[in-house]
């Protein structure tokens, strides 16, 4: 016979920090705004389980629906600032396929300058197959020495398709030396996939974490209990209002976010020649011989050659129609000009990059608040 769960009982759980194992948000049954809550019949059902879940880790997981939480920008850096005062090995995970957009500033001050720092550069599936490894983690270095990080190894890997999981828990395992593992970084950059991996490689239980193409997905620190008693630890996704997907809706996600190997799409452009990247960004050859230009793009987002004559009266009229997807919010695109002294990349946070020679003016369009950045080219 079973017993009733009664609301006492539930309000007591509650009372001693019950948590969603999707995205580690307190759980709640008080105000559907906010992070962490389940109706009270629900939560009754669901309090004895290994299953759960807050309403809005459900309806993600089921219907890709996402609903927005009351957390800041200052919440999530509070709760990541908490690790400087213990000792630990800091994951700190990146996109590789947008590594200036999922770069924090200032990490070490966030997670103690004496933590060893693991990287591990995730979606390397992503980029073409014939880039060249060892030459992309000189590049990685590179980048990370300026951010002021001195990493204790790089590890390139795709948490989709992991092939080297095993390689990457022994790295993780003599890096730890008995300690914590703090798994960190923006929103986006896999993350809880990558800790579902090593779950599943170490459990069986398969996605564990809520894991999503939406910012903001992990609302709280998960812990995951090791085998020497210590925690594997993921921290909420650094949110990073600079990023192409906080302009998007939510269906046109698929078009900013690969999945697959990218194919680069070379151009041989003219000055006064314009690349549209979709409705969502523009690219403007202003001055320089003819060169040939690469762009590394999702697959699917179409990219329309057109004069750079013209180009704003052209983007006005298709944008949303031939120039497609466009911006959620219907916005004038924000010029940013470069010119460049060596093979360049011109980045679009959070979309792609557009690889560029050596003696060119070029420029980037993007919606207000999304970061358009020149780098020394990674490919």
């Amino acid at each position: 016979m079973t017993t009733e769960v009664t609301d006492a009982y539930v309000r007591e759980q509650l009372d001693d920090g019950l948590r969603c194992i999707g995205c580690g948000a307190l759980m709640q049954v008080d105000d559907p705004e906010k992070s962490g809550y389940l109706p009270m019949s629900a939560l009754k059902k669901a309090i004895d389980s290994d299953e759960l879940f807050c309403q809005r880790c459900f309806r993600l997981r089921h219907y890709n629906e996402i609903q927005p939480v009351e957390l800041t920008d200052d919440d999530f850096a509070r709760l990541l600032h908490q690790i400087s005062d213990t000792k630990a090995l800091i994951v700190y995970v990146i996109d590789v396929f947008d590594v200036t957009g999922s770069e924090i500033a200032g990490l070490p001050r966030f997670v103690g300058q004496d933590n060893p720092i693991l990287v591990v550069a995730n979606k390397v599936d992503l980029l073409p197959k014939l880039l060249n490894k060892n030459r992309l983690k000189q590049w990685l270095q590179a980048e990370l020495k300026a951010q002021g990080i001195k990493a204790a190894d790089i590890f390139l890997t795709s948490a989709t398709r992991p092939q080297n999981l095993d390689e990457l828990l022994a790295t993780i395992d003599d890096l730890r030396a008995g300690r914590d593992v703090f798994v960190v970084g923006v929103t986006n950059v896999g993350k809880s996939t990558l800790i579902n991996q090593i779950i599943k490689a170490s459990t069986g239980v398969q996605d564990l974490i809520t894991t999503s193409r939406f910012p903001g997905t992990t609302l709280d620190r998960i812990e995951i209990p090791l085998a020497d008693g210590k925690q594997l630890i993921d921290t909420p996704g650094i949110i990073k209002r600079d990023q192409i997907a906080h302009v998007l809706r939510d269906k046109d996600l698929k078009f900013a976010l690969p999945k697959n190997e990218i194919k680069p799409r070379t151009y041989q452009l003219n000055a006064a020649q314009t690349l549209f990247i979709g409705g969502l960004a523009r690219f403007d050859f202003e001055a320089g011989a003819r060169a040939a230009m690469t762009a590394y793009f999702e697959n699917n987002l179409n990219l329309h050659r057109t004069k750079l004559a013209g180009a704003d009266a052209f983007y006005d009229k298709h944008a949303g129609q031939l120039l497609t997807p466009a911006p959620q919010i219907t916005t004038p695109l924000v010029k940013h000009t470069f010119n460049t002294s060596e093979k360049s990349d011109i980045v679009f946070a959070g979309l792609g990059w557009i690889s560029v020679p050596a003696g060119v003016q070029v420029s980037g369009w993007a919606p207000q608040g999304v970061s358009v950045l020149i780098r020394k080219a990674m490919i």
